[in-house]
Parts: structure tokens; C-alpha cells; sequence
């Protein structure tokens, strides 16, 4: 498809791409962010793509992937509760993306 459409367009996209191939995956599911030791939520999240249960993937259609970027589908993973994701760029000139895998040290931090 090339660069320079909306995210919403390459959710779509490989949302089509992942069913052609028989894949499972969950588009946008929300989850509660917890704090400490409270019990109650301080906020939501939505994750683009939950795949197979196992594998989160996060797009986006910006000029460049960021250290903030990263951060946050780190963060997704503790959130979700998954060790590997995906940060797929479709903004740049051509399709850029990270493999981040949530180490045990990473995983027992806070959010």
C-alpha cells in the first residue's frame, strides 16, 4: 500500500492479511491498567492487535519509531501479560518494525 494513509487503514489491512491466513487475533481489545497494590483500575489500554494469544502487535504511520514508541508496547506487554510484540511502522519511506521481547527482570517492574 505504500506509506501516507491513517493507521486505521493498515489495521484494516492486515486485519484482512490475518484472516486470508488463518490467524486468531483480537483487534483493539481493552485492558486495565492497574497501580501497587490497588485493586481498582487507574486507567485503560487498547493494544491494535492481540495474535494467536501470544504475540501483541502495535502499528503505526509515523515519519519514525521512537524510544517512547517502544516503551509503550513494552508496557502493553505487561499490561497483556505476553512476553513477545511487534511495533510495525508503516509511516516511513518503507515499512520499518521492532521485535520486543518482555524480559523476567522487565516484567516484575511496575507499569
Amino acid at each position: 500500500m505504500g506509506n501516507g494513509f491513517q493507521e486505521v487503514i493498515y489495521q484494516r489491512a492486515l486485519a484482512y492479511e490475518m484472516s486470508q491466513r488463518d490467524l486468531a487475533f483480537q483487534r483493539e481489545i481493552e485492558q486495565d491498567i492497574y497501580y501497587k497494590e490497588l485493586s481498582k483500575p487507574i486507567g485503560r489500554r487498547r493494544a491494535d492487535f492481540v495474535v494467536e494469544n501470544k504475540v501483541l502487535v502495535e502499528l503505526k504511520a509515523i515519519k519514525e519509531i521512537e524510544d517512547v514508541h517502544l516503551a509503550q508496547v513494552l508496557n502493553y506487554l505487561k499490561a497483556y501479560r505476553l512476553e513477545v510484540g511487534l511495533l510495525i511502522n508503516f509511516g516511513s519511506k518503507s515499512l520499518t518494525f521492532k521485535r520486543l521481547v518482555l524480559t523476567q527482570n522487565q516484567r516484575n517492574q511496575e507499569i
